[in-house]
C-alpha cells in the first residue's frame, strides 16, 4: 500500500458527509473516494442481510480504486457490516458506532445515555452492546426514527414535518431523564439545533464525525500510510442515484462546492 492511495468512505446518501467534512478538516493533505448510495437510499427500513450485501458491495468498489482504509461513514450499515467488512476486506475498515459509544460513555453524569438511530441500528443492538463493553453499569435507551433521514436529506430539512419527527422523537428521552444522546446516524448532525432544543440544553449530544477522522488519522499513522502534507487533498465523488441530485444536497449539506458526480450501478 501506498501513501498516495485514497481514503475511501460510503453512506447511505448524503449523511456520510458531515463525516467526510470532519476527516478533510483533520487530513486536508489526503485525497477521498466518497461513495453515497442514494440509489439504494434510505438504509434504515432495510434488513441486515441487504446491509451487509450493499455494504459488501461498496467496500469492493473502493478497494478496486485502490483504496488504503475504508470508512463506513453509516450507522445502519456499521450496525449491520462492520464485523463481516473487517474480517473479508484486505484493508482497514472502520465505522461510526464504537467512537460515538465510547464518546458517549465518557460524557455521561448519570450514567443515562439515549441513541436516537434509524429502525436497523436500533433492531441491531450495537449501541447497547458498545456501551456496555465500556461500561455495563450505563443504562441505554434507544429511540427509532422511521422518516427522519429521509426528510432531512429530502431537500427541507428545517420543515414542520422534520420538526415533528424531531419532537416525537425526542419526547421519550427526555422522559428517561438521559443526559447524554448519541446522533446515531449521520444525518442528524445536521439538525443538531433542532434536535439540542427538543432535548433541552442540558444534554449533551454525540456525533461520530470527530472521533472517527480521529480513528483514520491513528491508523494512517500506524500503518505508515499518511500522504505528504505538503499534497492538497482532493475528493472524487461517486452516487448510485442520480448523479445531479447528489451534487446538488452534496453542495448544501457539505456546504463546499462539488464537481462532477460519478453515476455507479449497482445491484438491486
Amino acid at each position: 500500500m501506498t501513501p498516495e492511495a485514497p481514503i475511501g468512505m460510503f453512506d447511505s446518501g448524503v449523511g456520510g458527509l458531515t463525516v467526510l467534512h470532519a476527516v478533510m478538516v483533520r487530513l486536508p493533505h489526503e485525497d477521498v473516494v466518497y461513495v453515497g448510495d442514494t440509489g439504494r437510499f434510505p438504509y434504515g427500513p432495510r434488513t441486515r442481510d441487504e446491509l451487509v450485501g450493499y455494504a459488501r458491495e461498496l467496500t469492493a468498489v473502493l478497494v478496486e480504486r485502490g483504496a488504503k482504509v475504508v470508512v463506513v461513514a453509516c450507522n445502519s450499515a456499521t450496525a449491520a457490516a462492520l464485523p463481516t467488512l473487517q474480517r473479508e476486506c484486505p484493508v482497514p475498515v472502520l465505522g461510526v458506532v464504537t467512537p460515538e459509544a465510547r464518546a458517549a460513555v465518557q460524557a455521561t453524569r448519570n450514567r443515562r445515555v439515549g441513541v436516537l438511530a434509524t429502525e436497523a441500528t436500533v433492531a441491531s443492538g450495537r449501541y447497547v452492546d458498545a456501551i456496555h463493553d465500556l461500561d455495563a453499569g450505563v443504562e441505554v435507551v434507544q429511540v427509532a426514527c422511521p422518516g427522519l433521514a429521509e426528510a432531512i436529506q429530502g431537500g427541507e430539512p428545517y420543515s414542520e414535518r422534520t420538526l415533528e419527527l424531531a419532537q416525537a422523537t425526542c419526547a421519550p428521552l427526555r422522559e428517561a431523564g438521559v443526559d447524554t444522546v448519541v446522533l446515531g446516524c449521520t444525518h442528524y448532525p445536521l439538525i443538531r439545533h433542532m434536535l439540542q432544543r427538543e432535548l433541552g440544553a442540558d444534554v449533551q449530544t454525540i456525533a461520530a464525525a470527530e472521533e472517527l477522522a480521529g480513528e483514520v488519522a491513528a491508523t494512517l499513522a500506524r500503518k505508515g500510510w499518511e500522504r505528504d502534507r505538503g499534497h492538497r487533498g482532493g475528493c472524487a465523488f461517486v452516487a448510485t442515484g442520480d448523479p445531479e441530485a447528489f451534487r446538488e444536497e452534496g453542495t448544501r449539506f457539505l456546504q463546499l462546492p462539488i464537481g462532477a458526480v460519478e453515476h455507479l450501478d449497482v445491484t438491486g
